[in-house]
């Protein structure tokens, strides 16, 4: 078996600030299939198992492609965790969108290295919790992707913005949102809002996924503490030709934790990665 060969990125969007990823696969100079990983709300690429996770789709003949978001918290300096608070208060689900596109350009790009390893004719992308929500939005508007699986995705980017907060939030400018892993408050800018209610329809998930021509397969476990089986449910009669695929007594991370030191993926992540693999080798 060729040598799994592990790729360092930093990508430059042209809002300016750079972000880090990286590609895993099998160097053997043959084109692979390729898919996109993006992570969620709080969340970075290096999170928990998700190496694990990469290391096992690269291990099965895929190229495995991570990002972090621009401004999630990360940068290419010291993307082991959230430290910028800064840059995360400043983000919004455009920037999130032009980071995804900014990979996506990169990839076809004579600046890849490693292009003649990817066949970008099939390009399948993952998004977990918000995450999910943000690969609906980019593949409604994108034919490059081939194929979608959401993992515990939010069913609107809306977590329930009230009146009362929204007032609040408006008049302070900053709303916060404990990060309970880490116990610090991270601040969110009002901007973050006023930049979903400019895109209208652009950051609706439901319509996103109602529109959506490509096969989506939705990933939920029955026990999600942070997103109910209902926004998976919702996403399914959105789209009926979706797959869902419902993870008994799983959780909204599928048993895996941050840090996470064990040499093997906890079982419901197993299983949710093996259909996720099944699901990309028939459809992209």
């Amino acid at each position: 078996m060729a040598p799994l060969h592990k790729h360092s990125l930093v990508l430059h969007p042209p809002h300016g600030r750079r972000y880090s990823a990286d590609a895993r696969f099998l160097s053997d100079g043959k084109p692979k299939p390729v898919v996109v990983f993006v992570h969620g709300f709080k969340g970075f690429k290096d999170w928990g198992c998700w190496n694990l996770v990469a290391d096992t789709f690269a291990g099965q003949g895929f190229a495995f492609i991570k990002m972090n978001f621009s401004h999630n918290g990360t940068s290419p300096e010291d993307d082991s965790d959230l430290h910028d608070l800064e840059a995360f208060g400043n983000n919004n689900f455009s920037l999130e969108m032009e980071d995804v596109d900014t990979l996506l350009n990169f990839l076809e790009s004579d600046a890849c290295s490693f292009r003649n390893e990817l066949d970008l004719d099939k390009t399948g992308i993952i998004g977990h919790s918000r995450g999910g929500g943000l690969v609906l939005l980019k593949a409604a508007e994108d034919v490059r992707i081939k194929a979608v699986t959401t993992w515990a995705s939010v069913c609107d980017m809306n977590p329930g913005w009230g009146e009362d907060i929204l007032k609040k939030w408006e008049a302070e400018g900053v709303l916060y949102n404990l990060n309970g892993r880490t116990n610090v408050q991270m601040p969110l800018k009002y901007q973050l809002y006023e930049d979903y209610v400019a895109n209208g329809d652009r950051y609706n998930v439901s319509l996103a996924a109602s529109k959506l021509q490509q096969p989506l397969l939705i990933v939920h476990g029955s026990e999600d503490e942070v997103l109910p089986l209902a926004c998976a449910e919702q996403l399914h009669r959105e789209q009926p030709n979706s797959e869902l695929f419902v993870v008994e007594n799983a959780d909204h991370s599928f048993g895996a934790c941050h840090p996470y030191d064990k040499p093997e993926m906890p079982a419901d992540l197993q299983k949710v990665v093996a259909k996720t693999i099944a699901f990309f080798r028939e459809n992209i």
